[in-house]
């Protein structure tokens, strides 16, 4: 009996050590998410978004991680799902208690998981270009919104070094950042005496493929014998075809250029550039930037990947950008707390590989340039036109006023 006694004991005593070493483990390391879909529509675009924070978590961690521990990345797939995001992310803070979540591409994606964020107080650092009318307290937002992105980008093309734009076709997949972009660019070349007749919007599903109707539609509606130009919030996938079907009614970038808010290097690599070249893309990052920063990111990227090929964008910039602003915030902070990371972060900088020094502003956007590339045949962009940097407004006022109308 005795003997029992201590064996029972004993094993009370082992399982209770036992349920105490997941529990040290966590706290020996800071937990973070990432949350971009690794499969479906937007794997194309998201997975090069996972490898760079895997890069700079690996980065980080030889360098001693943050607050004597090292970083843990929870990587999940919700798999270009929309709602699945939002499971995801609950997850991730609830039972995997995470410090901040790295993720999201479309702004499906990202509205779809803002109110998990708010309920919970979690942490997003957002690495995309976006429609902006929206501001969290959970969100850090690390792309351009239309302010000091899309009206930049139709501006250059009203100019005569960008042809002079006449009429506009806005194309874009449907979902809420082409639709309320477009909103917005509607609204300024109308304030810019561009007729309705002047202007064609069309919207197609995620994943779209059969562009041959689409495309006919666009060649004839650039000859009406008005210097024409597309401008493009097709996301995903769906660009592939959507450029290939281009090259095929021959619609060449001297006769109706398109400018791209959603396709870059990662994107082109995937197919057919030559009868893309001279169509454009509008960022605040490309990989042809001349600057040391640019350099030294890029070679990393390589090394890291082990891929000498290996190219670089936007996305993966902005991504880049946050990441080390949150480190800075957390070491500042000396906490991962969401309320102190949240206070630390405002007014830190970072210089981006662009060479540009890039503010967190206190409206949680960064201040960046836009820089517009034209596609050279081998995939990357020529730099044709670059702004100082921008101070974001996310809230368009064109939209506010209408909206204070109805």
């Amino acid at each position: 009996m005795m003997t029992t006694r201590r064996s029972l004991l004993s094993a009370v005593a082992a399982t209770a050590l036992l349920a105490q070493v997941p529990h040290a483990a966590a706290q020996d390391t800071i937990k973070i998410g990432v949350l971009h879909s690794l499969s479906g529509t937007m794997a194309i675009s998201e997975t090069i978004l996972k490898d760079l924070i895997l890069m700079q978590v690996a980065e980080l961690n030889a360098k001693g991680g943050l607050l004597g521990k090292k970083i843990e990345p929870v990587v999940v797939d919700p798999a270009s799902n929309w709602p699945l995001f939002a499971e995801k992310a609950r997850d991730l803070i609830t039972r995997e208690k995470v410090a901040a979540v790295f993720g999201c591409w479309t702004s499906v994606s990202r509205k779809s998981v803002l109110p998990v964020f708010e309920e919970l107080n979690g942490l997003l650092f957002y690495p995309l270009e976006y429609e902006g009318e929206e501001q969290s307290k959970n969100i850090f937002y690390g792309g351009s919104v239309p302010d000091n992105k899309a009206i930049p980008a139709v501006e250059y093309l009203m100019s005569a070094d960008g042809g002079s734009t006449k009429r506009w076709i806005l194309e874009g997949t449907d979902y809420v950042y082409p639709r309320t972009s477009n909103k917005i660019i509607r609204a300024f070349l109308k304030s810019k005496g561009v007729a309705d007749e002047d202007i064609r919007e069309n919207y197609t599903p995620f994943g779209f493929s059969d562009w041959q109707t689409e495309v006919a539609a666009i060649k004839a509606f650039g000859s009406a014998g008005k210097k024409t130009a597309v401008v493009s919030t097709v996301n995903g996938d769906a660009n592939i075809p959507f450029y290939k079907e281009l090259g095929n009614q021959g619609i060449k970038a001297s006769d109706i250029p398109v400018i791209a808010f959603s396709i870059g290097e990662e994107e082109l690599k995937g197919i057919d550039n030559k009868p893309l070249v001279g169509h454009l893309a509008a960022w605040s990052y490309f990989q042809s930037v001349k600057s040391p920063e640019n350099t030294e990111f890029i070679a990393k990227w390589r090394a890291y990947t082990k891929d000498p090929k290996r190219v670089t964008n936007d996305p993966m910039e902005s991504a880049y950008l946050l990441f080390q602003l949150w480190a800075q915030a957390v070491a500042k902070a000396g906490s991962t707390d969401v309320e102190k990371v949240s206070k630390a972060i405002v007014g830190l900088k970072v210089k981006s590989p662009t060479g540009y020094e890039v503010t967190m502003n206190a409206n949680h956007h960064l201040t960046k340039p836009v820089m517009i590339g034209e596609i050279k045949a081998d995939g990357q962009f020529e730099i044709v036109y670059q702004s100082k940097p921008i101070a974001p407004k996310p809230w368009n006022p064109v939209l506010a006023e209408n909206a204070g109308k109805n």
